[in-house]
């Protein structure tokens, strides 16, 4: 299967899909929330970054035709997509898909070998490769630090940099025995960490995110509702944060002793969901999954 969406039931009951309501899937993937988008009579505009997966989903939405408009485009330009299109619900799932994960020459994987790629977009220039090979040591440690939020970054970025100066790093293989051989030996997947940096800093995932979750809810009509699923922490707080922000009566400086800005709640928050014990059991790579969902007042 090329892709399992995760919390798909409880982002399908939040949606509440109406018959002929419009959604926007700027993360499409394998479709499969789409899908039930769709199956239960909405309509979908639907974006992906990764020209494999618009491809996938046009074979798996044959039935639906007329119904769904897809865009190989990255959702943080949904103000072109959407042109002022008024929204029923939205969803945002920020992982990365199964297909990227197991296919080794995408380069996401640390546990498969294949060249240093992490493009979700295949068409962009910047890859692992540059990011590995080309960057200056101070900026490989912000990287693992901040994005990575890995505690031995220094000595990794320091070990890259040696390794590179003897032969170039080309490969996920080569990039995990050089951060194995940097991280003491009781280090639990040693690369998942660095991996996951490099990732986000070669797709550009957290620059604007919090943006551009607040131009998509824009565009949600009163009672529509915004779904962001987040897979790591760094993702989860830019939500969250943004989340409360909007559905905040009052955005004044806290030490303010009264409110001077009058700022009435956009948006009203419903909750927040993790996977079931069932989905866990079926898909692992769910775990760390976290809903949250914002109706619009």
């Amino acid at each position: 299967m090329y892709h399992v969406p995760v919390l798909a039931k409880e982002v399908i009951e939040a949606l509440s899909i109406k018959k002929d309501g419009l959604y926007f899937d700027g993360t499409l993937g394998g479709g499969g929330h789409s899908e039930l988008i769709l199956s239960k009579g909405g309509r979908v505009i639907g974006t992906d970054r990764d020209a494999d997966a618009i491809a996938e989903c046009e074979k798996r939405f044959k039935g639906y035709e007329g119904r769904y408009t897809l865009y190989k485009e990255n959702f943080k330009n949904a103000k072109e997509i959407l042109k002022g299109q008024a929204l029923d619900g939205a969803l945002l799932d920020l992982g990365v898909s199964s297909h990227q994960i197991d296919t080794a020459e995408r380069g996401m994987s640390y546990r498969l070998d294949g060249k240093l790629d992490m493009r979700m977009d295949q068409s962009q220039y910047l890859t692992a490769l540059e990011v590995v090979g080309q960057y200056g040591e101070t900026d490989l440690i912000r990287i693992l630090k901040e994005y990575g939020e890995e505690r031995f970054a220094k000595r990794i970025a320091a070990a890259i940099v040696r390794e590179r100066g003897v032969s170039p790093i080309a490969t996920t293989g080569r990039l995990v025995e050089i951060i194995k051989a940097s991280v003491p030996a009781f280090y639990q997947n040693p690369a998942m960490r660095s991996f996951m940096g490099i990732r986000l800093e070669v797709n550009n995932e957290l620059r604007g995110l919090d943006m551009s979750i607040e131009e998509i809810f824009s565009y949600l009509i009163s009672g529509g509702r915004l779904c962001v699923i987040a897979f790591h922490s760094l993702e989860d707080r830019i939500v969250k944060r943004t989340f409360q922000r909007l559905s905040a009566d009052c955005v004044c400086d806290k030490s303010l002793p009264v409110c001077v800005c009058n700022h009435k709640a956009e948006g009203r928050l419903l909750g927040r969901f993790r996977p079931s014990m069932a989905e866990l059991a079926v898909n692992s790579r769910s775990g760390s999954a976290t809903l949250r969902v914002l109706e619009k007042i």
